[in-house]
């Protein structure tokens, strides 16, 4: 039969934290199902690795008459020790393979909800982005790309990690451009005050590629939260939208008044007045000047519908002057005048 060096697989097991008796199991039991499959086989073989010398043997039972186990002996079929050897190398390597697949899943896991850095690279299918992160390569599926968004191979690409987990064939890193977290952890990266929690993000809506609303508050005295997140000359606010290729965000101040935090929310838009509707419903009224009526609903209703999300709260928004009907004035009609110089119809007749 063939022969493992046990001074190898210790060493192998001690350097990828591994059981030395789960993998010596894992050994035997392929090594007994391929014996079970041989055509020389005996019933109920049995592989065993010597811990000492490294050798493994078939054993199979002897019977007596009436099935008592009599003793136990070796069995070496022709050409099975090749077999054997071949399956026990596979078999220590795909363990290898997941213990350092099962470290990789541990040390990623660590990252979901976080934001991580990586290099675009080609992939098989043309639907996913696929992203070199060192140990492992993330995926961004078709449904977590934003749309609009463009990468070729080579291109440094940050972007939210939404799971990981150990797939058929291998750890499983599954990132995002479209999730609203990654906004605010791009804020913490450029931000000290929101890393420290100096300044904290209350709510996000986003619609990627297109607009995001952030609303903020200070957990200090003096400090501006809209301030931290816009930065020096708007240097903070410039770089997360730069790295979210011009998506516009609005940063508005949270409030835990409703009529203050909707009228911020609808941010740039002015607002006149807010009136609560319902309560329970969280519904209300919003008046806005005329003239600012357009900016606070938004192109195809997105302000209004990123406001609403923002806040959670139905928002139904007025002009505060609803604009008069003017109608033009008629053509003026010259008068035409008869024979006698009387005026027609519609006319004044001449003073006599």
């Amino acid at each position: 039969m063939m022969n493992v060096d046990m001074d190898i697989l210790r060493g192998v097991v001690a350097e990828k934290g591994m059981a030395l008796e789960k993998l010596i199991s894992a050994v035997e039991n392929a090594v007994a199902a391929a014996y079970a499959e041989h055509p020389e086989a005996k019933p109920s073989g049995r592989a065993v690795l010597n811990r000492q010398t490294g050798e493994i043997v078939i054993w199979v039972p002897v019977l007596g008459e009436d099935g008592e186990h009599l003793e136990s002996v070796v069995d070496e079929p022709e050409e099975f020790a090749q077999k054997a050897a071949s399956i026990a190398r596979k078999t220590i390597k795909q363990a290898m393979r997941d213990a350092n697949d099962a470290t990789i899943v541990g040390e990623f896991s660590g990252s979901v909800g976080d934001v991580i850095s990586g290099v675009v690279q080609q992939g098989r299918d043309a639907t996913i982005i696929y992203v070199d992160l060192g140990k492992v390569e993330g995926k961004i599926p078709l449904t977590e790309q934003t749309p609009g968004e463009s990468f070729k191979h080579g291109d440094r690409i940050k972007a939210f990690v939404v799971d990981v987990k150990q797939g058929e064939k291998g750890p499983e890193v599954t990132l995002s451009r479209t999730h609203p977290a990654l906004v605010k952890v791009l804020f913490a990266l450029e931000a000290p005050e929101v890393k420290d929690r100096t300044v904290e993000i209350i709510g996000i809506a986003r619609e990627p590629g297109q607009r995001t609303k952030i609303s903020v508050k200070s957990n200090r005295a003096g400090v501006s939260p809209k301030g931290a997140l816009i930065g020096p000359m708007g240097t903070r606010a410039r770089a997360v939208m730069d790295e979210l290729h011009g998506e516009k965000i609005d940063i508005v101040d949270f409030s835990e008044n409703p009529v203050v935090y909707i009228a911020n929310a609808l941010a740039p838009a002015k607002v006149t007045s807010v009136e609560i509707v319902d309560l329970e419903a969280k519904s209300a009224k919003i008046v806005v000047p005329d003239y600012q009526l357009s900016l606070a609903i938004g192109k195809d209703g997105q302000n209004a519908r990123l406001a609403h999300r923002l806040t959670g709260w139905r928002i139904d928004i007025h002009p505060d002057k609803p604009s008069e009907r003017i109608e033009k004035p008629k053509p003026a009609v010259e008068p035409e005048i008869d024979p006698e110089g009387a005026a027609n119809e519609g006319q004044f007749p001449p003073a006599e």
